[in-house]
């Protein structure tokens, strides 16, 4: 009974903040047609600066009929970012490739999620809030009604603090892998109190349930890394290597001018242990200071990543993770050398314009993506390049040749 009550009261929470902030959205989304012209890609959602509310999170996925899901969650110092002090994950949904969007539902209590789909079924995995609980939902409308992770039966899979953002879900030899990290480390700053490990199920298990769940030892921070100028990783990648093996492949946190990196993580088959070799494991990665997510295409046999790469007339002058107004489509054979393809997106001001937290997937001939876009919207802009100000949906046509970007 105290689980179905539970479930109620989300559910009358969720529907009273749709019905009290959809009319605000729906209106930006009408101003967007005029006012929101100049503005890259196809615009989901929209807080201007002065709200000092921020659209975070972008995921996305393709459903099995086509359809195309995305999700974003909300920050910053209002309060009205969050319900009641809980934070809010957004659902839309687009039936026509992404040319328009429908908002579906808001999940309260969902932060720093990734949607994907598993033997046909719509999942959402993150955090609960804040350094909040991992948990897990799950839909079977095609993301309108989501499971309530109330216990370690129905979606709450572990307790404690956690951090992580919308990185892949990698199906590997039967496994589900998903990175994340604790905020248990001994120097609780951040990023310093991040310790990466690696979740994983079995293809076949009930996911909502905590005991399908494996995870590996943690891996704190160490400040002798990259001789002291080491300073964390986070926001870590579950990607199956080209010889074999999953890796754990993390953004590095240094305050570095000139060049950044990625921390290569291995685990093994069974998924609890991981290990890391700091002579070796370390790698230079366009854009490897800001969050990318990292897939591999069979048909490319190539690695993919749309990342905020920094071209050089921008680099010796602020740390690199500050530098995200240009998105670059990147490529791998090995993952250990990366070649910038192409430049998808870009603006000249690095203080008021980013294209930031980039999710993506394979549709076809294409890439389709959602960003954490902050740009100009005519009364005064984003709050800084962190903290924007869109939710935006962007295609890369024929992503394999690089013809026809949009």
């Amino acid at each position: 009974m105290r689980i179905i009550k539970n479930g109620i009261l989300n559910m009358l929470l969720s529907m009273l903040w749709v019905i009290l902030s959809l009319s605000g959205f729906a209106q930006n989304k009408m101003e967007g047609a005029k006012a929101f012209d100049n503005v890259p890609g196809t615009v989901l959602g929209y807080k201007s600066g002065s709200s000092r509310i921020y659209p975070g999170s972008p995921s996305i996925c393709i459903l099995p009929n086509g359809d195309y899901i995305a999700s974003n969650d909300f920050f910053g110092p209002n309060p009205e970012a969050r319900v009641n002090g809980k934070s809010l994950t957004r659902i839309y949904r687009s039936d026509d490739g992404g040319a328009s969007w429908t908002i579906l539902t808001d999940i309260i209590g969902q932060f720093m999620s990734n949607l994907f789909v598993h033997q046909g079924n719509l999942y959402i995995l993150g955090l609960s809030g804040n350094e909040g609980d991992v948990i897990i939902r799950k839909s079977l409308d095609g993301g309108l009604n989501w499971t309530v992770p109330t216990n370690e039966d129905n979606g709450l899979l572990k307790r404690g603090k956690f951090h992580t953002a919308p990185t892949p879900v990698t199906l590997y030899r039967g496994r589900l892998w998903r990175a994340m990290e604790d905020t248990e480390g001994l120097i609780q700053k951040w990023p310093k109190k991040f310790r990466a490990f690696m979740l994983s199920a079995s293809e076949n298990a009930d996911l909502l349930k905590a005991d399908s769940w494996l995870n590996s030892n943690p891996l704190a921070y160490d400040s002798s890394y990259l001789g002291g100028y080491f300073y964390g990783w986070l926001e870590g990648n579950a990607v199956a290597g080209p010889n074999g093996g999953m890796l754990n492949i993390l953004r590095v946190h240094t305050f570095d001018k000139l060049r950044e990196r990625i921390a290569i993580v291995r685990v093994n088959d069974s998924g609890t242990i991981s290990t890391f070799d700091p002579a070796n494991g370390f790698k230079d990665f366009p854009g490897g200071g800001k969050k990318f997510t990292i897939r591999f295409d069979s048909l490319s046999n190539k690695y993919w990543t749309l990342s905020n790469y920094v071209p050089e007339a921008y680099r010796g002058i602020i740390p690199l993770d500050r530098v995200r107004n240009t998105l670059a489509l990147c490529s791998s054979t090995d993952l250990m050398k990366w070649k910038v393809e192409s430049t998808i997106l870009h603006h000249s001001d690095t203080l008021k314009h980013g294209f930031q937290y980039v999710d993506w997937q394979f549709a076809a001939e294409d890439i389709i993506a959602v960003s954490r876009t902050a740009y100009d919207d005519g009364i005064g802009g984003a709050n800084s390049h962190h903290n924007n100000n869109f939710f935006t949906f962007h295609r890369i046509k024929k992503f394999r040749s690089i013809n026809g970007i949009k």
